[in-house]
């Protein structure tokens, strides 16, 4: 199986040793070199990627920050000269993460790795288009979380807001407060997105709860939530759609 393959790195020799190597494998091709996120986002709308090979330390978008507001994302590779990402890595549930300068023993390992995934993806795509469809599956008003040695129930509609910090984050309910060990982006997962939306690397808040809008900034109750620059259209949007003035 071929992997359709971009490369993201504001480091232009970066950039050349990793289409060094794609050429040297028969099975990978090279759709594009990218020299920022938001010239990857391009590409990737215009163009079937299978594979991305992404640098996290670049300007006006890091890596991460480019995968949160990413929707449809093909399989990642992290290129990284800074091993202490490793673990939000593994939050996005990259393939790999590789350190700069990459070897291209462990680049072959990484896209064989790549490869592999993405043959079972295809087998289990094809698996579930020939089974019966099972029964639509009801919508919960709430999800389960685990916390302090056990499983607790959270409603929905009790969420005021959600704050990352590091590996964990903070569900803030109008009763209580819930750490759990969960990445933002699986979280935002388990929410309804009608009812929830990140506003923040750090935040996600409930939209039915906002109780006042001030310039960049969200009051809920006493809490003062900020927009960031990257999630500010999208809130926007938001903001327009509900024709709040």
């Amino acid at each position: 199986m071929n992997l359709r393959c971009i490369a993201v790195d504001d480091e232009p020799l970066a950039l050349d040793i990793i289409e060094s190597y794609i050429k040297k494998l028969a099975f990978l091709q090279l759709v594009r070199t990218c020299s920022s996120a938001t010239e990857a986002m391009q590409v990737l709308q215009e163009e079937k990627v299978d594979l991305m090979f992404l640098d996290i330390e670049m300007p006006e978008l890091t890596g991460i920050q480019f995968l949160n507001i990413l929707k449809n994302q093909p399989l990642i590779i992290f290129t990284t000269a800074y091993p202490d990402y490793a673990l939000e890595g593994f939050n996005q549930d990259a393939v790999d993460y590789l350190l700069k300068p990459i070897p291209f023993d462990r680049f072959l390992k990484a896209v064989t790795k790549a490869q592999e995934r993405l043959q079972r993806n295809g087998k289990a795509t094809e698996a579930a288009a020939a089974a019966p469809s099972p029964p639509a599956a009801q919508e919960h008003d709430f999800m389960f979380v685990k916390a302090d040695y056990k499983t607790i129930r959270v409603d929905f509609k009790d969420i005021l807001w959600i704050e990352g910090l590091k590996d964990y984050i903070i569900i803030q309910t109008k009763d209580q407060k819930i750490i759990t060990l969960l990445s933002m982006n699986k979280m935002m997962e388990k929410l309804p997105e009608a009812k929830f939306l990140r506003v923040h690397r750090s935040f996600i808040v409930s939209l039915q709860k906002i109780d006042s809008i001030e310039k960049s900034r969200i009051r809920i109750g006493s809490k003062e939530i900020p927009i960031g620059e990257v999630y500010k259209e999208q809130f926007l949007k938001w903001v327009e759609e509900n024709n709040i003035q």
